[in-house]
């Protein structure tokens, strides 16, 4: 390893020697190949770098000051020799030798032969993909990262300093658990309190922060899990608004702190996870590990490309100079590689010991299944086995999105037999049925029973209900209000013709496209809609989920695809909150009710404590059947009993009550009925006069059982 520094640099002291073993002597000349990334050890009062390449020829270490980003302080080649272990290129420097450095980057050599898979760039500064946080310079250019010679002092840089953050290992608290009552809150940090009228101080709208100060309302929505979208740095001249680009796996993103900086993102995400701990809810991070930033043959070199090109990428077998791009996002994240999954396991052990979340929705997670030559491994995936069994993971939730460009392996078809999944069939099925398509009845029954056509609890293979991750709407589609006001996708502000985004949105506009002019029997109708979802939502077995703001009727002018549209189009609007109190409310009463009868969301299914009824005697599963009745009991949990009404047709109908007496039942919520009486408290609930109940068209009845002694 040889080390220039510039003219007039200042050589400090070495620290105290220490009695020493044989290894220390070694990794003190050659430095150590673990940990990855950049490592200041205390002890020894120095740094140690280690980066992985496999075929590179060499690689060179730039540390830089706080002012220059283009011309070093320091340069430090490594030997391969003496500073290279297997596949890792590792050096250790005196802490009195990096003095002034406050950044760091790597150029790397070897072959650039895009044929045989390799495009290596030795005009390209380099990130680490280990980097804890990740720094822009002011002069940063993704199209210098794009176009063929230097980008010095346009690059990302790697932080060097004390990173860690407040929490560390041992001081987080602990962790809130969520059974029975577990509802999930798909949030984005930078969007839920963007605007004016979210009631946060300018300096903190936007940013981990402001998500503390809106804790409060979380608390009083509710939710016991709050789903953020990518946090992960991203390149901020790439237009994802959503964070689906991921530059790296370990940093936050900077943009999301009130103080606009690295170090204040990773300081200001530990003190939001421990807020919101303390407030019993749980922090659940969608998380990208399938691809990155870099894109296809055409994209940036910032990092991984450069550093080691078919080693952390999926590349065609028919030709090695194009990337496979089974998540439609130019590239796929090579997990098959030994050095990728530990990357991506490392990058998970940061996020949950480090900054104590609490689980993971891991993006387009079909990929993990995938091997080298871009096959499907069902049976024993690495990546899958290596976060199965990895004790820091044992009681984190693992969720995923069990599909991809070209694989769909929801339910028992996806590997991680214990993961959670989010269900789309769940989406889909209770769209269709809200919105009046012919032979839904047993679809909505399958679902309200838990999905045990996709997570069957069988012998062999024993899934839970719960992990059923039931949605209506999440950040990729229509909201909630779009999805009751738009009949198709209004895309065009995403500058791609209205080509973008599904067409596939089972959505009804009640009979007029959007607000404008929208007569107020049409805007009743969605109100009354937007119930019936939420009711048959929180009323499933499984785990439910719902998009922040579908509470008050956010709306996206229906735009099913906002993914670059930072702007008022995303961000939520907090007037609606007063403007639709009423919504609020019923979904607050509903998700208190939920919580309130651990008889509805199970580990198991229902199985004897459901009865399934039509309007009058046994149902009707027919293809132009549109009512549906059940029974709940809930003894078996020491519950109250539940029924529920479900008339999805246009015409209203008289559903005989078919158990019980009538002062048994209590009604608590009537979708059809207006606003308090739409929700009632079970306390203040009057009891029915008669088995009778006259159900309106498109209308959900729950009637709740005498209470248990």
């Amino acid at each position: 390893m040889s080390a220039k520094r510039v003219p007039g640099a200042r050589a400090g002291r070495r620290a105290p020697a220490r009695p020493q073993c044989p290894i220390d002597r070694w990794r003190e000349v050659e430095g150590s190949p673990s940990p990855l990334g950049a490592t200041f050890l205390a002890d020894a009062d120095a740094w140690n770098f280690a980066v992985y390449s496999k075929h590179a020829t060499a690689v060179t270490l730039l540390l830089y000051g706080p002012h220059d980003h283009a011309r070093p302080l320091l340069s430090v080649r490594f030997d391969y020799l003496r500073n290279k272990s297997g596949r890792v290129w590792h050096g250790r420097l005196p802490a009195a030798q990096v003095r002034g450095a406050t950044h760091y980057a790597y150029v790397v050599e070897g072959p650039f032969d895009p044929a045989g898979g390799q495009r290596f760039d030795p005009d390209k500064i380099l990130l680490d993909p280990y980097a804890r946080a990740v720094f822009f310079p002011p002069t940063f250019s993704r199209d210098a990262a794009m176009r063929p010679g230097p980008n010095a002092g346009r690059a990302p840089l790697g932080v060097l300093g004390p990173l860690a953050p407040p929490n560390g290992d041992g001081d987080g608290g602990c962790r809130p658990r969520h059974a029975w009552d577990t509802v999930i809150y798909e949030m984005h940090v930078r969007g839920f309190t963007r605007r004016a009228n979210s009631g946060v101080v300018p300096g903190r709208r936007g940013t981990f922060a402001g998500v503390i100060d809106k804790i409060p309302y979380l608390l009083d929505l509710g939710v016991t899990a709050v789903e953020l979208l990518p946090v992960f740095q991203r390149d901020p001249q790439e237009d994802n608004y959503w964070g689906y680009m991921p530059l790296n796996f370990f940093a936050p993103h900077y943009q999301y702190a009130a103080a606009g900086t690295p170090e204040g993102a990773v300081e200001e995400m530990a003190a939001m996870v421990r807020a919101l701990h303390e407030a019993g809810i749980e922090v659940i991070l969608d998380v990208v590990y399938n691809h990155t930033v870099e894109g296809d043959e055409r994209g940036p070199t910032y990092s991984y490309r450069g550093l080691d090109n078919s080693t952390y990428y999926l590349l065609r077998q028919e030709d090695r100079s194009q990337y496979r791009n089974d998540t439609g996002t130019g590239n796929v994240l090579h997990t098959a590689n030994l050095a990728v999954r530990k990357m991506v396991v490392e990058s998970m052990r940061f996020w949950a010991r480090q900054m104590h979340v609490d689980g993971f929705r891991f993006d387009l997670a079909s990929i993990f299944t995938r091997r080298t030559d871009g096959s499907i491994d069902l049976q024993d995936p690495p990546m899958i086995s290596a976060i199965d069994t990895d004790p820091d993971f044992a009681n984190i939730r693992l969720i995923a999105e069990a599909w991809d460009l070209h694989s769909y392996q929801l339910g028992r078809r996806f590997p991680g037999v214990e993961w959670l999944q989010w269900n789309d069939t769940f989406r889909d099925d209770v769209r269709a049925f809200v919105r009046g398509d012919e032979g839904m009845v047993g679809r909505l029954a399958t679902r309200l029973y838990g999905s045990s056509d996709q997570f069957p609890d069988e012998r062999l293979d024993a899934y839970h209900a719960f992990q059923s991750v039931n949605l209506v709407t999440a950040h990729d589609g229509f909201c909630l209000y779009d999805l009751v006001s738009y009949n198709r996708k209004h895309n065009l502000a995403n500058g791609e013709e209205n080509r973008d985004g599904t067409d596939y949105n089972l959505s009804w506009n009640c009979g007029w496209e959007g607000d404008i002019g929208a007569p107020p029997a049409v805007l009743a109708l969605r109100k009354q809609q937007v119930r019936n979802f939420c009711c048959l939502l929180f009323l499933a077995n499984g785990t439910p989920m719902f998009c922040a703001g579908d509470e008050f009727l956010q709306t996206q002018g229906g735009n099913n695809n906002p993914y670059n549209q930072d702007n008022e189009t995303t961000w939520l609007d907090w007037d609606l909150l007063k403007k639709n109190a009423d919504i609020f409310r019923f979904f607050r009463m509903m998700i208190a009710f939920r919580k309130a009868h651990p008889s509805i969301a199970r580990s198991r299914f229902w199985r004897d404590d459901v009865r399934w009824y039509g309007p009058e005697g046994e149902p009707d599963w027919g293809p132009r059947s549109a009512k549906l009745a059940y029974c709940l009991h809930g003894a078996s949990q020491g519950d109250e009993d539940l029924y529920v009404m479900i008339n999805g047709g246009t015409e209203d109908a008289w559903f005989a009550v078919q158990e019980g007496a009538p002062r048994q039942w209590r009604r608590v919520f009537d979708t059809s009925r207006p606003s308090p009486d739409d929700a009632v408290d079970p306390a203040e609930a009057e009891t029915l006069r008669s088995l009778q109940y006259l159900v309106r068209a498109r209308s959900v009845v729950v009637l709740l059982g005498e209470e248990r002694k």
